[in-house]
């Protein structure tokens, strides 16, 4: 059993993209088959189109974001459930005055990450 509350996960400053952050709350070196990560991208923010060679099931906290997945495009906002498959190119850019901040999950396994060009 694991418990531990939230403010107490230091908040990592991410390379990729523009005022992005992430927590680990669970990694995989502490559970069996999920990490489960927090990412928040500060308004005017931005992550870049990329690629991860696992899939990633997600779940929108606070604020809005323009999303790229493959060819499409939307919005996604506050208690949207998100999808996307493994090496599908996607990126995030936010929208309005708040913070974009979602859940994470990604399975066991090697996770390569591979940024694209526009």
């Amino acid at each position: 059993m694991i418990r531990r509350e939230l403010s107490a996960v230091p908040a990592t400053p991410q390379k990729a993209g523009k005022g992005v952050s992430m927590q680990m709350l669970l990694s995989l070196e502490e559970v069996p088959n999920f990490a489960m990560r927090c990412f928040s991208i500060e308004a005017g923010g931005h992550m870049p189109h990329h690629t991860n060679t696992v899939e990633h099931e997600q779940f929108v906290l606070s604020g809005r974001a323009r999303v790229r997945v493959g060819d499409e495009s939307f919005e996604a906002k506050a208690g949207d459930i998100l999808y996307i498959p493994a090496n599908a190119p996607h990126s995030y850019e936010t929208i309005g005055d708040e913070a974009y901040t979602f859940l994470c999950l990604i399975p066991k396994g090697e996770d390569c990450i591979t940024i694209m060009g526009c």
